[in-house]
C-alpha cells in the first residue's frame, strides 16, 4: 500500500536515523507532509541538529516515551524495540508504524537488492554495489553500510539499484517491503535484548523475504546451520531460492566453488567467474560473500565479465580482516568489526596455513563461549584477552578441550594487548585483532577501536624508525 498523498508524521527517537527522516520530510512539506513530530525518548533532550530542524518546522517533545495526538504515519528508530512500550506508544497513535527502511521503500522507485545476515552484510553489499558498478550499472550502497535509504531516495529513479544492507531491526518492522533480488547469509545468536528470542531474530531476517515470489531471487546459505534451521520458512511454493556454499547444491540455481573456481548457476545456466586465491579479501567467509554478491550482480543484469573484473578489482574494506603492514616481519590485521563469536571463528579461516596471535576482548556481551573457545585453541598459536571480558575468556580458554598448547595471556587494555602479542609473536606469525565482543568498555565503536588499533601500530613503526 503507498503511504497517503500527503500524511502527518510521527518519528519515535532522535537517533541519527529519524532525524534523516525527519530532514527528509521538512523537503517535502507542505505539498506531501503536513506535519512532523518527534517523540526524542525518555532520556532525550534539545542538540544543535534538533534545534535546527526545529527551526525549520518539525515539533520535537524531550524527555518523553509519551505519544500524544494521532498521526497518518509512524517511522521508529532502529533502536526502539517493536516489543518495547515506546513502540506500543507509536503504533496505538498512528495508522500505520513502520521503520526507515520500509518508509524509504514505499517512497523510491529504485529497484532493491537487499543484504542481511548476522556477519559478512558490509562487505557483501560493498561488493555487490562494485560489481554493479563494474558493469556500468547505476547503484547506491544504502543502508546500515553509511547511507540511509531516505536519503537516496529523491536521487535514484526507476533505472537505478540500491544495494542495500538491512539489520534486523529494520526488517522486522517492515511489511511491504519487496526487494528484487534478498541475500541472506548466516545467522547465529545475537541482539537478544531487541528481538527477546533467538527464534524472533531469526524470523526477522527471513521476514525480508515475505513478499518476494518466483520473479525474484532469494539468495541463501544452505550450509549455514542457523540458516537452514528455518529451511520450512524460507523454501516456500511459489518462491524462487538459490543455494549458496562452498559444494554445489546440485540444482538450477546455485552458487559454489568447483576445484577453486568461483561458480554462479542461474536457471541452469553457469558462468565460472574467478578463482577463490584470486581474491584480496581472504578467507572462506569471504569466498561465500563473494559468491552472494556475484549472483546477485549476475541476476540484476550484470555482465560475467564484468563482475569478474570486479571481484578481482575488491579491496578489503577497514576493520574486517583489514591488512595492516608488517613490523619485526609479524603481519598485523584489523578485523574489530568482529563483535561476536561466528565473526572470529569465520575470520580465523583466513589463515589457514599461519600461527595466529589473537587478540579477544572488549565489553563483554555474555556470550557462551564453550564451543567457541575449543574452536580457538584449535586454529591459533596465542590468545591475548584484553578490557573488560579479558578474565571471562581466558578462564573459558583455559578449560577448553584442546589438541594443542596455547599461550594464553591477559592485558588491561588494546595498547597494552598488541605489546603483549607483539611478545609472544614469532617472525612469520600473524597478530589478528577479531575480539568477539563491542568495544564500549575502551572506544565509543568498532570503528574508534580499530582505528586506535593501526594508530598503535604507526606509532610502533615510527619509535622504530627513529631508534634505527
Amino acid at each position: 500500500m503507498p503511504l497517503p498523498q500527503t500524511f502527518s508524521l510521527l518519528v519515535l527517537g532522535q537517533g541519527s536515523t529519524g532525524l534523516d527522516v525527519v530532514a527528509w520530510a521538512l523537503k517535502h512539506s507542505p505539498e506531501r507532509v503536513s506535519s512532523v513530530t518527534v517523540v526524542g525518548g525518555a532520556t532525550s533532550e534539545p542538540t544543535d541538529r534538533t534545534r535546527e530542524l526545529e527551526s525549520a518546522g518539525a515539533v520535537f517533545v524531550y524527555g518523553t516515551e509519551r505519544v500524544e495526538g494521532h498521526f497518518d504515519v509512524c517511522v521508529a528508530s532502529p533502536g526502539i524495540s517493536e516489543f518495547s512500550e515506546f513502540f506500543a506508544q507509536g503504533s496505538m497513535h498512528a495508522d500505520e508504524i513502520m521503520g526507515e527502511p520500509e518508509f524509504a521503500w514505499r517512497l523510491s522507485s529504485a529497484q532493491w537488492c537487499a543484504v542481511t545476515g548476522t556477519n559478512g552484510k558490509t562487505t557483501t553489499t560493498s561488493l555487490l554495489h562494485h560489481l554493479m558498478q563494474a558493469a556500468g550499472m547505476k547503484s547506491a550502497a544504502v543502508g546500515n553500510i553509511g547511507t540511509p535509504t531516505i536519503d537516496a531516495v529523491d536521487a535514484y529513479g526507476e533505472d537505478a539499484w540500491f544495494a542495500a544492507e538491512l539489520s534486523s531491526y529494520q526488517i522486522a518492522t517492515s511489511s511491504e517491503l519487496h526487494p528484487r533480488c534478498a541475500v541472506l547469509l548466516n545467522i547465529t545468536p545475537d541482539h537478544l535484548a531487541w528481538h527477546r528470542t533467538h527464534e524472533n531474530y531469526a524470523l526477522a531476517k527471513i521476514k525480508l523475504f515475505a513478499n518476494m515470489d518466483e520473479h525474484d531471487l532469494v539468495i541463501v546459505d544452505v550450509e549455514d546451520e542457523g540458516v537452514m534451521a528455518f529451511a520450512d520458512r524460507i523454501f516456500v511454493p511459489g518462491r524462487r531460492v538459490l543455494s549458496l556454499g562452498i559444494a554445489d547444491a546440485g540444482c538450477a540455481d546455485a552458487a559454489f566453488v568447483r576445484e577453486g573456481m568461483l561458480t554462479v548457476r542461474l536457471a541452469g545456466t553457469e558462468r565460472e567467474l574467478v578463482r577463490a586465491e584470486e581474491l584480496a579479501i581472504a578467507g572462506e567467509h569471504n569466498a561465500i560473500n563473494a559468491l552472494a554478491a556475484s549472483a546477485a550482480a549476475l541476476f540484476c543484469g550484470a555482465s560475467a565479465d564484468a563482475v569478474r573484473r570486479g571481484l578481482l578489482s575488491f579491496r578489503a574494506l577497514e576493520h574486517r580482516v583489514e591488512p595492516c603492514g608488517e613490523i619485526d616481519g609479524v603481519r598485523y590485521y584489523n578485523d574489530s568489526k568482529a563483535t561476536n563469536t561466528d565473526a572470529v571463528e569465520k575470520a580465523l579461516t583466513a589463515f589457514p596455513d599461519d600461527d595466529v596471535v589473537l587478540l579477544l576482548g572488549g565489553h563483554d556481551k555474555g556470550t557462551p563461549l564453550e564451543e567457541f573457545s575449543t574452536y580457538v585453541c584449535d586454529h591459533v598459536r596465542a590468545v591475548v584477552c584484553f578490557g573488560e571480558a579479558r578474565a571471562r575468556f581466558r578462564n573459558a580458554l583455559e578449560e577448553a578441550d584442546r589438541n594443542q598448547d596455547v599461550d594464553i595471556a591477559e592485558a588491561d587494555d588494546l595498547c597494552d594487548a598488541v605489546d603483549v602479542a607483539r611478545s609472544l609473536a614469532q617472525r612469520g606469525d600473524v597478530v589478528l585483532l577479531s575480539p568477539a565482543c563491542s568495544s564500549f568498555d575502551e572506544f565509543s565503536g568498532y570503528e574508534e577501536r580499530g582505528r586506535r588499533f593501526k594508530e598503535y601500530l604507526d606509532e610502533l613503526r615510527a619509535t622504530r624508525s627513529l631508534a634505527e
